[in-house]
């Protein structure tokens, strides 16, 4: 069995930074996009916003709720609509068992990427998050703030 390879940067549409901020992150999977072909357009362009989206399981399958797509400007009146819920493909093993740990464990789905695989597909990296308190974004910034700190001292004394 192959290992998967990472997104590279080059490939990356839109990234969700603060999400590794306010969230602990369980689990990360692929999920592909269900996109019409404006929405393809307007992301090859590199244009998305997914920092205030998030996942919800209904009726067995899984939709992308708040993302921002904006309209392909030569998509005339075939274009999308830029907020519209987008469903993303997922088997149904894994939506069930998405869905059980949002409902069981009290935890969010949320999307940190999205970018073009090797194949030219559109794809969404999802992750399994606990929200964080306030006391553990304090701990984070603490430790990324020595972290640096720490590879600062290392480069000019080491």
């Amino acid at each position: 069995m192959a290992a998967k390879k990472k997104p590279s940067s080059s490939n990356v549409v839109a990234d969700n930074r603060k999400a590794r901020f306010n969230y602990e992150i369980v689990e990360t999977l692929e999920a592909g996009l269900q996109l019409t072909g404006t929405e393809v357009k307007s992301l090859r362009e590199g244009k998305a916003n997914i920092s205030e989206s998030y996942a919800s399981a209904e009726d067995g399958e899984m939709w992308l709720i708040n993302s921002y797509v904006p309209e392909y400007l030569q998509g005339n009146r075939f274009n999308h609509d830029p907020r519209r819920r987008r469903k993303l493909l997922l088997k149904g093993r894994e939506i069930a068992k998405l869905a059980a740990a949002v409902a069981r464990d009290g935890m969010t789905l949320v999307p940190l990427k999205v970018y073009f695989n090797d194949r030219g597909m559109a794809k969404l990296e999802l992750a399994l998050g606990k929200g964080k308190k306030l006391h553990d974004k304090r701990e984070t910034a603490k430790e990324r703030d020595w972290n640096r700190q720490k590879a600062r001292l290392l480069r000019d004394n080491g």
